[in-house]
This record gives C-alpha cells, sequence and structure tokens, in this order.
C-alpha cells in the first residue's frame, strides 16, 4: 500500500486504532479520527513511531458537517482517498419496549447514515482521480471501502433491535455502493465482526461509560451472555483487537482487488 492513503473513522482507540496501525505498516498514509483529540493525538503518534505517517481528524461522524471535512483533511495532507474504512461506533443497548426514539435514532445515524455522507462526499474526489487515471493509463487504480458490521446485523442479538437494524443496513448500503463505484475500480465489503475484546464488550461494570453527544451510555455485556457467547464460538474465545483490524487489511490489500459487495464474517466460526 506504499503511498495509498487512508481514512479510518473512530481510529483513536481499540479495533480502530490496530486498523490504522495495520495500514501504515503496509505503507498507507492515514487519517486517524476520534471524538476526542487526545486519543487521536496518541494514534497519530505511534503510527509515527512506527515508521508510518498519520495526521488527525478530530469530531463525530454523526456532525453533519463532518464528512466534507475529513474528506478535505485526506485530500489536503495526501492529495486524495485511496482507502476508506467506516469503523467508528458503539453499543447503546435495551430490549425493544425500553429503546428510545434517542436511541434508536443515535444507532442509525452512527452506523448508517454517517457511512453514507463520508462516502458521498468522498465520491467526487474518488470520481475525479479514476476518470484522471483512465484517461492518461487506461484504467484506474483498485481504491478500497471497508464497512463495518456486526453479526447482530446478520442474526439478530437481544437487546440490540436499534444496533442490530443499523448494521444490518451497514450490508444494504455496502452492495450497493459496491455496483454503483465498480465503474471506478473501487471495491466495497464489509465486515461483520463477532465477539472482539475491547471496552464495549468488556464484563457490564468493567466497562464504565462513555459520554456521547452529551448522552451518558453505559457499555458492556452481561457476564452471562459473555460466557455463553464464549462457548458458541468455535475457536473458544473473543477475538482480540488486532484479529479483527487484520481482517479489515485483508480487503484492502491487492489480494483482494476483484472481491467486492460481500460481507466477511471475523468471528472465530461464530456468526451470531
Amino acid at each position: 500500500m506504499e503511498g495509498r492513503s487512508a481514512l479510518v473513522t473512530g481510529s483513536g482507540r481499540g479495533i480502530g486504532l490496530e486498523i490504522a496501525r495495520r495500514l501504515a505498516s503496509e505503507g498507507a498514509r492515514v487519517v486517524v479520527n476520534d471524538l476526542d483529540q487526545a486519543p487521536a493525538d496518541e494514534t497519530v503518534a505511534l503510527v509515527r513511531e512506527e515508521g508510518g505517517i498519520a495526521v488527525p481528524c478530530i469530531g463525530s461522524v454523526t456532525d453533519p458537517a463532518f464528512a466534507e471535512r475529513v474528506v478535505a483533511t485526506a485530500v489536503d495532507a495526501f492529495g486524495g482517498i485511496d482507502i476508506i474504512v467506516n469503523n467508528a461506533g458503539y453499543t447503546w443497548d435495551a430490549i425493544l419496549q425500553r429503546t428510545t426514539d434517542q436511541q434508536w435514532d443515535a444507532m442509525l445515524d452512527l452506523h448508517v447514515t454517517a457511512p453514507f455522507r463520508i462516502l458521498r462526499a468522498a465520491q467526487p474526489v474518488i470520481a475525479a482521480a479514476a476518470k484522471t487515471e483512465i484517461a492518461q493509463t487506461g484504467s484506474a487504480r483498485c481504491r478500497k471501502v471497508v464497512n463495518i458490521s456486526s453479526v447482530a446485523g446478520l442474526s439478530g442479538n437481544p437487546g440490540q433491535a436499534a444496533y442490530g437494524a443499523a448494521k444490518a443496513g451497514v450490508t444494504g448500503l455496502t452492495k450497493t455502493i459496491a455496483k454503483e463505484w465498480g465503474r471506478y475500480n473501487v471495491t466495497v465489503n464489509a465486515v461483520a465482526f463477532g465477539l472482539i475484546q475491547t471496552r464495549l464488550t468488556s464484563a457490564l461494570g468493567d466497562g464504565g461509560e462513555i459520554e456521547i453527544d452529551g448522552n451518558r451510555v453505559r457499555v458492556g455485556v452481561n457476564d452471562q451472555v459473555l460466557e455463553s457467547a464464549k462457548r458458541l464460538i468455535p475457536l473458544g474465545r473473543a477475538g482480540t483487537p488486532a484479529e479483527a483490524a487484520a481482517a479489515v487489511v485483508l480487503l484492502c490489500l491487492p489480494e483482494s482487488d476483484y472481491i467486492t459487495g460481500e460481507t466477511l464474517v471475523c468471528g472465530g466460526g461464530w456468526n451470531g
């Protein structure tokens, strides 16, 4: 990926941080995004310490102005966009009758609307680059989009009506853009994570709370649910953030240039 530019949302912590590191280790220059300045700066510093190139772009992906700004950051810093990873996300769980409109809207805004806006903002940049390359060399180089889904969007999960619906929406968005952007030689795929060990999937009470747009959201998973999930996973354990990132990088490498419109499950053999 030497000389390629990558935009990774939610890359200040957890899986996103590992995705940024892995892409940079393969030669990509990375735009790092987080809600907060400190985690983004830490990821940028880590990438640079490891010999990579990265710049920060702070802000919430749900801000209507964010998409244009993050695309402009990539263009200004690196001259274009070759890889987009729509990774930013969190869960806000409740059984159906206790799910508020605010929770429902938050999950769809974050997991479906935000990636849609980023892809829409990136389209003119990618289309112009592809057309120029075709005019000059007869073909456009392969660019990559990886959207992050979940097994909850494939098979459902109790307590995650909003999250599951949003992640199912990611599949529809992915398949549609794959058909629209094939003419630009862009592959568009999704990775559906199973149980990956992050602060969002820690034992309930250990994960604490996160503040999103002024809302305090309790994160973590019930102990019994965690143990049950582990028993159902053929590999017998949760995945690590590094393993989750590796699945994303697989779909960014040249070896995947003829794979598009697909959803890869990274769940240790468990699909929900």
